[in-house]
């Protein structure tokens, strides 16, 4: 596969802390990352790392100053929930040199959702946020993720992390949406097409451009070639391109993605 590409100029850039022992074990597998990466590209910002990092506290902090330094934006799942493990409310107070503190409104919240005498000591940790945060809400649970500085803190459960995802994305400070232009042949192999498509990423380096071969249960073989970026006039010639390359090596270009 080749996929190398240089951001646009003022495109936002963002990276995903996935946070979970379950991930890293392989208990579980993670359901996020391309929700997460999909909403942010059609809100204009991109996507530019995943990281998966344990619930250990010194990991947690490291890995959240390091990169929210570099990024416009980080985001992360996992480990809002009551249990013992559930670590990052704190670690993320920690990192921003808060304290941990009761949020009102998020407590009367949680206590009103739960039955008489339910509302225990672990569940009401989900109401302690650091000091400045602003709740991200959620339509599936009372419990809310939080963003503090250009740090936004979801839930791990894939349905209350979308939920999360849907408030938070129209918040954030984005652009045009990302755009793709994608060709592929069920006669060529990448080999075919290696040096025509490093041609054309010299001709639009702002771009993903990329190669993906597939081999379908019916026994059909090919190559699709991609190009995505943030503007989409390039993005549509650079589609135009990819095409003739197709041609040019005695094939027929089919537009759109392979069927699966």
């Amino acid at each position: 596969m080749s996929e190398t590409a240089t951001p646009k100029v003022g495109t936002k850039t963002a990276c995903l802390l996935v946070i979970g022992n379950e991930i890293l074990s392989g208990r579980t597998q993670d359901a996020n990352i391309r929700a997460v990466a999909v909403a942010l590209g059609a809100a204009g910002i991109r996507l530019d790392e995943v990281r998966v990092i344990p619930d250990v506290a010194e990991t947690i902090i490291s890995t959240l100053n390091t990169c929210r330094a570099h990024f416009d934006m980080v985001l992360t799942t996992g480990g809002i929930g009551p249990t013992h493990d559930d670590i990052t409310a704190p670690c993320v107070a920690r990192a921003f040199g808060v304290p941990l503190e009761r949020h009102d409104e998020t407590f009367r919240l949680l206590e009103a959702t739960f039955a008489p005498g339910t509302f225990n000591t672990a569940r009401q940790r989900m109401a302690m946020l650091p000091k400045g945060s602003i709740p991200i809400p959620n339509d599936v649970s009372a419990a809310p993720g939080f963003s503090i500085g250009n740090v936004h803190v979801m839930a791990g459960v894939p349905r209350i992390m979308r939920a999360m995802l849907r408030s938070l994305v129209p918040t954030l400070p984005g652009g045009a949406p990302l755009a793709m232009a994608s060709w592929h042949s069920d006669t060529l192999r990448e080999g075919d097409l290696a040096d025509a498509l490093s041609a054309v990423q010299d001709e639009f380096p702002a771009l993903d451009l990329g190669s993906y071969p597939y081999e379908r249960p019916d026994g059909r073989r090919g190559v699709a070639l991609v190009a995505k970026g943030f503007d989409s006039e390039q993005v549509r010639r650079a589609g135009a391109r990819l095409r003739t390359v197709i041609e040019g090596l005695g094939a027929v270009p089919i537009e759109g993605e392979p069927p699966a």
